[in-house]
């Protein structure tokens, strides 16, 4: 009985990944290999892998490849960057530090859609704020999300702001292992603010930094929300990510096989980028 007690600990978190996790991701698996339509879901009939030789005989699909790719390493490096910016300075003693650190984690806070709406109003062609600043400048308006040049910068920004106070506060908690008799010594030894943070602050971040990008860049991988409430994947498919398919495939184009071959392509990326990530880790530790 002892020995089984290990088991029976974790057989409830066994069943829930099982029955809400394993079976939909085999069941998505099986549509992919069928001809299955929206309204009749169980009725496919087995058709091999004619999906995944229809996708990657497309142009568009390595389109909306190279725009997923494109926006995730966009939207990860600038949350990492600004999130740790941001956290390095909340980390400093000023007066209104918490009042500055409630507001900075507002953005994570705001619902998607009240975010969307934000980014629509400071987008608009005519009385946006950003195009009224660029006038001011004297310089001419842009369709920020009607261009097919700004699209998916405006879209990624969106995203960078909704995301960046997650990656804050994470390494803000780690900033907060690291003993303060480092900054002392580096202080006494006259190391500037910039080799204080390479030399002491960033190996202590390293670890968390690398499982924040793992998280971050699994998320853009299947982000679909932002996206879609700003640009519904244009203009002219500019920001038409692989997920951005999933959904007209499924529901505009009720192709639910084809979707399914769509989400099975998305579910390999995500598979890839996590192992690759550990592989990088285990490489690492055998140094």
């Amino acid at each position: 009985m002892t020995r089984r007690l290990p088991y029976l600990f974790i057989a409830g978190a066994a069943v829930y990944l099982v029955l809400l996790t394993a079976a939909p991701l085999l069941n998505g698996l099986w549509l992919s290999f069928t001809d299955a339509k929206l309204l009749n879901p169980t009725g496919g009939v087995f058709i091999g892998f004619e999906h995944y030789v229809k996708l990657f005989g497309e142009p568009g699909f390595y389109h909306s490849l190279f725009v997923t790719l494109v926006y995730s390493a966009a939207t990860v490096a600038g949350s990492l960057l600004l999130g740790t910016l941001a956290a390095v300075l909340l980390n400093r003693s000023f007066p209104g530090r918490t009042a500055a650190r409630t507001v900075l984690t507002m953005p994570w806070a705001v619902p998607t859609v009240a975010v969307a709406l934000i980014f629509v109003w400071i987008y608009n062609n005519d009385s946006g704020v950003l195009n009224r600043g660029v006038r001011a400048l004297g310089l001419d308006a842009q369709g920020w999300l009607t261009d097919t040049t700004w699209a998916l910068a405006a879209v990624t920004t969106a995203s960078v702001w909704k995301v960046f106070p997650f990656v804050m506060l994470v390494v803000l908690a780690a900033l907060q292992s690291v003993p303060d008799e480092l900054y002392e010594s580096a202080r006494v030894d006259g190391a500037d603010p910039v080799n204080t943070f390479r030399d002491i602050v960033y190996p202590y971040l390293t670890p968390t930094l690398r499982i924040v990008a793992l998280l971050m860049t699994i998320w853009s991988l299947r982000r679909f929300d932002i996206i879609w409430l700003l640009t519904q994947g244009g203009p002219v498919e500019a920001t038409n990510t692989v997920v951005i398919s999933v959904y007209r495939e499924s529901f505009l184009n009720s192709d639910l096989g084809l979707s399914a071959a769509l989400g099975a392509v998305g579910l390999l990326l995500s598979t890839l980028v996590t192992v690759a990530h550990f592989l990088l880790d285990r490489r690492e530790a055998a140094w």
